[in-house]
């Protein structure tokens, strides 16, 4: 097995992100909304986390509602204000710019940006990741076609789809509650533990579910997929880029029709938060069909699944449809 699939602990040489924390003091505690640590989350992935992590000592408030595209989230004055009174707010910086700016002016001392627990990467507009190949580089793979040079050179967020990164997340905010509330630090660590090992375990999944398909190319509504199919040996070809409300040029539709032929794609995947629009125009001139592949940034009562690992693995259903197993 290529030892970048194994989970490995996050990276202790920047400390984590976390030199700014401190522990929770009884005046912060009573700031917040409940005498339980309370956590404001920028995001379902990042709600996941608290929640998973903090078990019955904490209070998660997501920044964004069931439903609501979180890259359009704006800050309300409500949100403010729930981000001062809270004992830690964790975001994932690069997602949502309107985050990004609230936390930055907000006084909370513990402020835990995921994107610091994990390595982001450049996937580019189309997202090709072949792993292992030859000749492979971050930079070669972004130059398609009708897209800005700005965002085929955006570090992708899209780092929870890979259980691996996931769970080099988990871990690190799961140090950061631990130095932030250390009354329940072993408690901290026992479910960061738990949560790392049903992670490893979908990781485990997935490799075998995708280590033998008929192709290994699938099309998406928006880039949203690069680290998953880095992780499994799949390519990424995204309609849109990593902005799932752009429109793609015509170049880039016709590209995509001639690639479905040649590479045998059988499906278009479109998502639940954003217009399918695009993705079944596309199905529809080049004969394919067309199926979700949810890219979990919020959980709904569209969702194939109430959370994280019941969406993964319907995920992995879809995929393992139009792909073809052997």
């Amino acid at each position: 097995m290529n030892v970048r699939r194994r989970l490995i602990p996050a990276a202790l040489a920047s400390a984590l992100g976390l030199g700014a924390l401190t522990a929770c003091s009884s005046d912060s505690a009573a700031t917040g909304n409940t005498d339980k640590f309370d956590v404001v989350a920028s995001f379902y992935p990042m709600a996941f986390l608290a929640e998973q992590i903090g078990g019955d000592h904490v209070n998660v408030t997501s920044l964004t509602e069931p439903g609501q595209e979180p890259h359009d989230l704006e800050i309300s004055t409500k949100q403010r204000a729930q981000l001062e009174e809270a004992d830690a707010a964790l975001f994932l910086k690069g997602l949502q710019p309107a985050v990004d700016e609230a936390v930055g002016q907000t006084g909370i001392k513990t402020k835990i940006d995921a994107a610091t627990l994990t390595t982001l990467e450049d996937h580019g507009t189309g997202g090709h990741s072949h792993e292992g190949e030859e000749g492979h580089s971050e930079e070669g793979h972004a130059e398609e076609e009708g897209h800005s040079e700005e965002e085929e050179h955006a570090r992708d967020p899209h780092v929870w789809l890979d259980p691996v990164k996931y769970a080099e997340i988990a871990q690190g905010v799961g140090k950061a509650f631990e130095k932030a509330d250390p009354d329940h630090a072993a408690d901290y660590k026992k479910n960061t533990e738990a949560l790392v090992g049903k992670l490893n375990g979908l990781n485990g999944e997935f490799e075998n579910g995708l280590k033998d398909t008929k192709t290994k190319v699938f099309f998406t509504n928006h880039a949203a997929f690069g680290y998953l199919a880095e992780r499994y040996g799949l390519t990424q070809e995204a309609i849109s880029g990593l902005d799932p409300e752009s429109e793609p040029s015509g170049a880039r539709v016709r590209e995509l029709q001639q690639e479905a032929k040649a590479d045998g794609v059988t499906t278009v995947f479109y998502e639940t938060l954003v217009s399918d629009k695009t993705a079944k125009t596309l199905a529809k001139d080049a004969g394919l069909k067309t199926d979700v592949l949810d890219p979990l940034e919020g959980i709904t009562d569209k969702s194939r699944g109430d959370d994280y690992f019941q969406v993964m693995r319907a995920n992995l259903k879809a995929l393992q449809s139009a792909l073809g197993t052997k």
